[in-house]
């Protein structure tokens, strides 16, 4: 039973309350995405207002701290804090109500943007601020921030878009604020109710000089509390007052927004300049045209892009070296069109644009987007290796004084030496830049400190705001002296004593502000002791700079888009996402409040539930790659101890399969009865699976050609084809054939991979040597090798370099291709396959990752109709045939296989790799690969 005496008085009187106070379940709430890191006391997930009213009554009583928290996406430190963290994600994030005819949506603070723009927009409604967390960030974090995103130059900011906010204060009352004031939600509270707002309107009478002076005076000042909207010729709007407090008045349990329709038509600019001051000289000209989005980026950004997902991740870009974009919308197509092009004709004749154009396509378009939407998390680590800070990201001015801005900020990051990343919304004069502060030593923190109170006399020098919409949070509130008036401070210090006499409410933030340089997350340490078998050639400080990749932006906590992160999409839980994870490793490395290092049991309990799919390696904007992490933890933790058995059962596997073939009718017609149970027992693999039956050796040789006198490639025939479909390694010979590839097969050699996921990496170092050796010699050295198991090929053409180190190995990585990716980039022949109208594809998480998929070479072969299951298939190797986690796999295949297939029971279904088409087949459907569906002889 726990002692501490906040735990044991929750349980008392909120008894339902879920509460994390061990250190596995607080240590990933110590982060946000800022440089802050401050470990909470316990962390609660409510359900209700009067769940939340219990836990603040609690906290007051015994003098605890209070951070309300949502997404966690917050970049200035926002939302951590020492006592009691209250995550509204998990258990308030339903949608209460929507008015379509009032165009008014009422929900709870945890709803995700993304998912109240998707409930909505059947009704032609949506939200209109969008920032680029879009697909993670709450409503409740927006209501915090103030947030504003991408369309804010037609849209503005969140407070323009609250009708009311339901809140709970410290001493536990629960209130509703609107437009005209504040109400009881009680009637029986009605006298605590009305003392408080009486407290608020003595306390705008005594200032409203510098209230009416010093605030509202740029469309992004979100610096300090926003009284002006309490003034009488404002009618004391206390909703819109309250948005943009950070939490630390009080924690909003529910808010009825107002929603605005969406454009029948909308296009796409981009436009290209020399450098971003250009871009800033012609955003007045821009904002004439009534644009709803003037978005800009420089070329750091594109680059870094590029350089994780391949040139083909960033398409539409005209030339330059800084971009705007542009987006116009209206009533008519062909009314946006003219007026787009007579925009370009405009900036043309101006002569400081390079070169624009519309974006059509709307692949191209998308592409676009993510490139921005992704700028927090590529200017973390760029192409070089270099890594990048918020903490000054997200000043603004009036969007007529942005380019002067600009030009004096580049010359102060001169002068101090500092490189900065920019992009932002420079539309709204909001420009959101990170910089390579060194944060990590004492005199970088001094020339920190130095900078930022020069950057902030700066913009206060050009008329603009500490904040245009992260809030000031522990990064800036320090700064607001150099903004506002001690008159106007000290009234931001009264407005939060009326409501939190004791300072409780998010201490530190915004009054009574911590130091910017204090709770500093700083470098993560090495590890001790050991050194990894990885060789993390792509971090400069090995395993510690690789999990110190994740800067808390929390991509992985999307619930829909790209692959990432699958176990987090089946739970909820923070944990098992691919944040919460690297959260974890980085407290195992501290040890302050993970012990144990690599044996911590904390840390091995978060990366239980990891499939191990790669997906975050390329979804990822900082390119964490937790399956490897993972793989380095389990050799680490297991070294010299005895391992689950599935380690020993899966993870042997292609030793084992080689016998198997011996015997392998005798063999399954055992699996396939009682004994097949106790053996599944034994190995610790689920019984409720089929044991898949294994080929024998003879299979193979009966379904490969004789043997070509002059290969153009080497078809890699791995262990899993080998022991269980050979039929697909027949059938990829002749597709290559076909193809003009004629290939010589090469069967034997092991990438490896199963002693890898399941952290075995001396063993598997072994087994890649050999692979690697007789790869990289003989007569085929030189030739593409092609391997037809997905899984497969991203062994061989990453973990096997990043783990052996070698030139040889990358020697041989270099000459791996999928199957799709041979038939795309080395086919030498106009044969044109016959393939159905339409199908259901299944894309591996490891070719996703490593390669892209098959689904625009279907396309280019003439299937009309792909219909993708987007996402992990749930096997994912070993793990779905792990007893402990059948039931997170199958969670996981209802997110997106299940469906498709339902959807479309007669279509056929592609899936290259052997864990999708063994779960498909767990799912009563026959799955084929691309070689079987392409076959020249064969007919799936």
């Amino acid at each position: 039973m726990t002692t501490d005496p906040l735990v044991r008085l929750l349980a008392e009187t909120a008894p339902g309350l879920r509460v994390e106070s061990e250190a596995g379940g607080t240590a990933p709430f110590a982060y946000d995405a800022s440089n802050y890191r401050v470990a909470p006391r316990a962390v609660a997930f409510p359900r209700s207002p009067e769940e939340v009213s219990a836990a603040l009554r609690a906290c007051r009583e015994l003098g605890v701290s209070v951070t309300a928290r949502g997404g966690g996406t917050s970049m200035a430190g926002n939302a951590v804090g020492p006592g009691l963290v209250l995550d509204f994600s998990r258990g308030m994030n339903r949608i209460l109500g929507i008015d379509p005819d009032a165009r008014t949506a009422r929900v709870e603070p945890g709803v995700v943007l993304d998912d109240l723009r998707d409930a909505v927009a059947p009704h032609g409604l949506t939200f209109g601020p969008d920032p680029s967390s879009h697909s993670r960030c709450t409503i409740g974090g927006m209501i915090g921030n103030d947030a504003c995103g991408n369309r804010s130059v037609r849209h503005g900011r969140t407070s323009g878009h609250v009708e009311s906010l339901e809140i709970v204060t410290i001493d536990g009352l629960h209130a509703i604020a609107d437009h005209t004031g504040l109400r009881p939600a009680d009637p029986a509270d009605y006298g605590a109710t009305a003392e408080l707002e009486a407290a608020l309107r003595g306390l705008i009478g005594a200032n409203l000089a510098p209230i009416r002076t010093e605030l509202g005076r740029i469309p992004r000042q979100v610096s300090g509390y926003q009284l002006h909207h309490l003034l009488p010729e404002n009618g004391f709007d206390l909703a819109r007052a309250l948005v943009g407090t950070e939490g630390t008045c009080a924690v909003v349990v529910a808010a009825t927004v107002r929603l605005v329709p969406t454009a029948a038509a909308a296009t796409l600019l981009a436009l290209g300049y020399d450098d971003v001051v250009d871009a800033a000289e012609d955003v007045p000209e821009i904002l004439r045209w009534t644009p709803t989005a003037v978005e800009g980026m420089d070329s750091a950004i594109v680059a870094t892009m590029r350089a994780r997902r391949g040139s083909g991740s960033v398409t539409g870009l005209p030339d330059g070296s800084a971009w705007l974009y542009v987006e116009l919308d209206g009533d008519d197509e062909t009314d946006v069109a003219v007026r787009a092009g007579q925009l370009l004709d405009t900036l043309k004749a101006r002569g400081r644009m390079l070169d624009g154009r519309v974006v059509d396509s709307e692949v191209q378009r998308r592409s676009l987007w993510r490139v921005r939407e992704d700028g927090a998390g590529l200017a973390a680590r760029l192409v070089d290796g270099g890594e990048s800070w918020p903490g000054w990201e997200d000043a603004a001015v009036a969007p007529e004084n942005l380019a002067g801005y600009l030009r004096d900020f580049r010359a102060l990051l001169a002068a101090h030496r500092l490189t900065g990343v920019l992009y932002g919304h420079f539309g709204a004069g909001c420009v959101h830049v990170r910089i390579d502060f060194d944060l990590g030593s004492e005199e970088g923190r001094d020339a920190t400190r130095r900078f930022l109170r020069e950057a902030a006399e700066v913009v206060v020098r050009h008329g603009g705001t500490l904040s245009g919409e992260h809030g000031d949070g522990r990064a800036r509130s320090e700064l607001l002296e150099v903004m506002y008036s001690p008159a106007m401070i000290g009234a931001f210090e009264a407005f939060k004593r009326v409501f939190d006499p004791d300072g409780l409410l998010n201490p530190g933030v915004i009054v009574a502000p911590s130091a910017a340089d204090a709770d500093l997350a700083l470098d993560v340490p090495r590890p001790q002791g050991r050194t990894t078998l990885f060789t993390f050639p792509h971090d400069q400080d090995g395993f510690a700079g690789a999990v110190r990749r994740c800067v808390g932006v929390g991509r992985c906590r999307s619930n829909s888009g790209g692959v990432m992160c699958p176990s987090y999409r089946a739970t909820g839980e923070e944990n098992h996402s691919t944040r919460g994870r690297a959260r974890m490793l980085q407290e195992m490395l501290r040890g302050d409040v993970v012990r144990g290092g690599w044996r911590s049991t904390e840390v091995k309990d978060a990366l239980d539930l990891c499939l191990s799919c790669k997906a975050c390696s390329s979804d990822c904007p900082t390119g964490v790659d937790m399956a490897t992490y993972k793989a380095e933890f389990l050799h680490q933790h297991y070294r010299g101890r005895l391992r689950p058995r599935s380690h020993y059962s899966l993870g042997w596997l292609p030793a084992t399969s080689k016998l198997a073939g011996y015997v392998a009718r005798p063999l399954n017609a055992v699996l396939r009865g009682p004994l097949g149970k106790v053996a599944a027992w034994l190995g610790g693999v689920t019984r409720r699976r089929a044991i898949p039956p294994f080929a024998s050796r003879r299979a193979l040789r009966e379904v490969l050609g004789t043997a070509v006198g002059r290969p153009a490639a080497v078809l890699f025939v791995d262990s899993f084809t080998r022991a269980f479909r050979p039929q697909v390694a027949g059938a990829a010979y002749r597709v290559l054939g076909a193809a003009g590839l004629p290939c010589t097969p090469s069967s034997g050699l092991c990438c490896g991979l199963t002693w890898v996921s399941t952290g075995q990496l001396s063993v598997a170092r072994r087994v890649m040597a050999r692979t690697i050796t007789r790869l990289d010699r003989g007569p085929h050295r030189d030739l593409p090798i092609v391997v037809t198991e997905p899984s497969c090929a991203a062994a061989l053409k990453r973990d096997v370099p990043e783990l052996l180190g070698t030139d040889a190995a990358r020697r041989v990585a270099a000459r791996v291709h999928t199957l799709t990716s041979a038939l795309t980039e080395l086919s030498t022949s106009d044969w044109i396959p016959a393939v159905p109208e339409s199908l259901v594809l299944q894309t591996h998480c490891h070719e996703y990752a490593t390669f892209g998929g098959p689904r625009d070479l279907l396309r280019g072969l003439g299937v009309r109709k792909v219909t993708e299951a987007e996402g992990c298939c749930g096997l994912a190797g070993n793990f779905g045939f792990e007893e402990q986690h059948y039931d997170t796999s199958m969670a996981v295949a209802n997110l997106s296989l299940r469906p498709r297939l339902e959807e479309n029971p007669d279509a056929v279904v592609v899936a290259d790799g052997f864990s999708c088409a063994t779960q498909a087949d767990h799912l009563g459907v026959r799955a084929v690969h691309l070689a079987e569906l392409l076959d020249p002889g064969g007919n799936p």
